[in-house]
């Protein structure tokens, strides 16, 4: 069975696991969110340590099929776009592996014509000599495409649902494959079935209801474990931040609320891992750190070539498909979102350790699997 084929039966009979979930969620005191706190990063130090794994987003292409209302790289937006070839996509994962970072996620917009799985296969060969850890942050595929991915090295997954409201989901995705709900409901299992040992999935806060939203995201994920329960899953709650197109959000998901959502989801999924990214302020993040997130991104850049200025002189508007020189003297391709945590690699690290954390660039290598005579 699909999750497109018992979402909406998981949603109005909902389990007892479910249900509980839902109490998590409802309106709170302070007190009560501080003893959610206290068991969340109690449940986190349980399963995994002090640890903080870190990686780094890799943007490959900004190029996009799908008209989406809220997201800057919406075919409608006359933007800058530009797509990485394999060289200059190699020079922006160097700069990462000096940082420090031994895990990337390889992010790009959808487009068929600019980035194919052929395309995809050449970038994932050249970094897995860098990379222990290589994740997709990419257009849905079919088993088939996934497969040949995990063949040359991708270990892992992630799709946004954005919107689990089917309703909104249609008022949002106007035009291109992105259209299909349940085509992307049930992407992750496809991606399982091909191989693929982490999955990642969330929702883009700030486009329906925060509580409605995360019921559906944990009805997902209480099904991902069990069809999916070799796999290691990660859960990311990004919040809609300022972009091309000015967007603005419809729903509010304020700190307490996220933070009382990331309690939730930890007292309930204690071996999942949770991930927080620089959309979040600073400060935020720092408080959020040693409270049940395991994962971090750091130093990000959300345009392709953000690191070394790449594919600078290849930069260009498309209309209709159709790539037409800018008018104006470009430096830099458009960025998919505002960042707000500018901080380095080195400044986010030094952060953990000052809150009794370990950072971990690399926490996987292919090599523990090798026989030895």
């Amino acid at each position: 069975m699909n999750f497109s084929q018992h979402y909406d039966e998981a949603l109005q009979n909902p389990s007892a696991s479910l249900h509980a979930f839902k109490k998590l969620l409802e309106p709170c005191s302070k007190e009560a969110l501080e003893m959610m706190a206290r068991s969340s990063a109690a449940i986190t130090r349980r399963h995994f340590g002090r640890t903080m794994r870190l990686f780094a987003p890799l943007y490959l292409s900004n190029e996009c099929i799908n008209s989406c209302a809220y997201c800057g790289f919406s075919r409608d937006n006359p933007i800058l776009r530009v797509t990485l070839d394999v060289e200059q996509m190699a020079c922006e994962a160097a700069y990462l592996t000096q940082e420090g970072f031994r895990s990337v996620l390889l992010v790009a917009g959808e487009h068929p014509k600019f980035v194919s799985s052929g395309y995809l296969e050449l970038c994932v060969k050249r970094l897995t000599a860098l990379f222990p850890s290589i994740l997709l942050e990419v257009a849905p595929m079919e088993e088939k495409e996934y497969r040949s991915l995990v063949k040359v090295g991708a270990e892992g997954v992630i799709v946004y649902q954005e919107t689990y409201n089917r309703k909104t989901y249609q008022e949002l995705h106007t035009a291109g494959p992105k259209k299909d709900f349940n085509g992307r409901l049930d992407s992750l299992q496809r991606a399982y079935s091909a191989g693929f040992a982490r999955l990642g999935l969330g929702v883009l806060f700030g486009l329906s209801d925060w509580r409605e939203e995360a019921l559906a995201l944990a009805a997902h994920l209480f099904f991902l474990q069990r069809h999916c329960w070799k796999a290691q899953l990660s859960v990311s709650l990004p919040r809609l931040r300022p972009a091309a197109g000015n967007f603005e959000p419809r729903f509010a998901f304020h700190d307490h609320d996220f933070a009382q959502l990331l309690f939730a989801l930890r007292m309930t999924f204690p071996t999942i891992q949770l991930v927080m990214s620089t959309r979040e302020e600073s400060f935020f993040r720092d408080a959020m750190a040693p409270l049940g997130v395991t994962v971090m991104s750091a130093g990000s850049h959300t345009e392709p070539g953000g690191y070394t200025g790449q594919g600078k002189d290849q930069l260009h508007h498309t209309i209709r498909g159709k790539a037409v020189q800018p008018s104006c003297s470009a430096t830099e391709a458009t960025e998919q979102f505002e960042i707000s945590d500018h901080r380095s690699p080195e400044t986010i690290a030094q952060m953990l350790v000052s809150l009794g954390l370990e950072p971990v660039w690399k926490d996987w290598d292919a090599g523990i699997l090798t026989t030895h005579s």
